[in-house]
């Protein structure tokens, strides 16, 4: 657990309760509903909301070149926002009903809500970065920060095309992959972390150096998310995910290369299967460990967040202010 995560949750809940202050109506129940804050018939719900990698990224960021996280708090309630917007459109696109807490907006509401609800959170990530202003970051600056979070939505768009494409396609590769993730996860974190840099007054280099590092961490973070998909928490493969859609994720990539002639072929009649069983994702497990790609993808996640870090370098940061993000890196190592 991060040192601090009790105190960066609770600023960015402020900080975005405040953004839904005025705002009132039925579209935003539906997005406080999923924000945590209230149930279905919009009474007051004791879900308190998880603040996601990437916004903590933001807010890690400009501590390091800083030392107040507070001036990135409306960047990171914005990527916040916008991370959300990817949820609930992605909830739709994969027939997710919702997790273990409570039930997606589209498997209340519908789809069409749904889809109207995410585009709401993306308004509002938008209009949050105004409020950049409030703690006397220059309009040139905020300008910028919007331009790179219009990027960011546009590229992770680019990457989710990318992604539900390959689940059509039995061969994809690992550059294949990377390409995929690079745009769909890393682009966000990219942004996430240059706007904090942004907000505490780094220089246009040094917000570039942490937008690399954003990226790598980003992805490394993903791979992982991808392990815990597959394999689950008890390491069986018994999740939703795999049962609802046949994602390509990089331990399959990698079976699919490396693996025996007749496991390959195996795992393709798995995978042509229009939906898979429990019986065929114990069986795909079993093939992954077979040729140890859970070994295979921890290493490669773990490389680019040594990179990630190792990029921080050329930003002339003392340790001490690189050391939470170190420790922050080793959090989202763990899933």
């Amino acid at each position: 657990m991060i040192a601090k995560y009790d105190e960066y949750q609770q600023a960015v809940d402020e900080e975005l309760r405040a953004v839904f202050e005025s705002r009132g109506g039925f579209l935003y129940d539906v997005l406080r509903y999923h924000l945590g804050w209230v149930d279905q018939q919009g009474t007051p719900a004791d879900y308190p909301p998880p603040l996601h990698f990437q916004a903590l990224l933001s807010l890690l960021a400009c501590e390091a070149v800083s030392g107040d996280y507070r001036f990135a708090l409306p960047a990171a309630a914005a990527v916040e926002l916008v991370y959300n917007f990817t949820l609930v459109h992605g909830d739709v696109q994969s027939n997710r009903s919702g997790n273990e807490d409570r039930p997606s907006i589209w498997w209340i509401w519908g789809p069409a809500q749904a889809i109207n609800a995410g585009d709401g959170l993306h308004a509002l990530g938008r209009t949050t970065i105004m409020r950049l202003a409030r703690w006397d970051v220059p309009p040139e600056r905020i300008l910028n920060a919007m331009q790179s979070l219009d990027q960011a939505c546009l590229t992770v768009c680019e990457g989710q095309y990318m992604d539900l494409e390959f689940q059509d396609q039995l061969s994809v590769s690992s550059q294949s992959y990377l390409d995929m993730v690079s745009r769909k996860t890393g682009a966000l974190a990219a942004c996430a972390a240059e706007l904090g840099a942004l907000a505490a007054g780094a220089s246009q280099e040094v917000c570039g150096v942490f937008s690399t590092m954003g990226n790598q961490l980003g992805m490394a973070w993903q791979i992982g998310q991808d392990i815990l998909e597959l394999w689950g928490e008890r390491g069986d493969g018994m999740t939703t995910a795999n049962v609802l859609n046949k994602k390509k994720s990089l331990p399959l990539i990698y079976a699919m290369e490396t693996a025996p002639v007749a496991a390959k072929r195996e795992l393709g009649s798995i995978y042509m299967k229009r939906v898979l069983q429990p019986e065929d994702v114990s069986r795909l497990v079993e093939i992954l460990d077979g040729v140890d790609a859970r070994t295979f993808a921890r290493d490669r996640s773990s490389e680019l967040a040594r990179d990630a870090l190792a990029s921080l370098a050329v930003s002339g940061l003392p340790q001490e202010r690189i050391a939470p993000l170190r420790q922050f890196s080793e959090w989202a190592l763990e899933g």
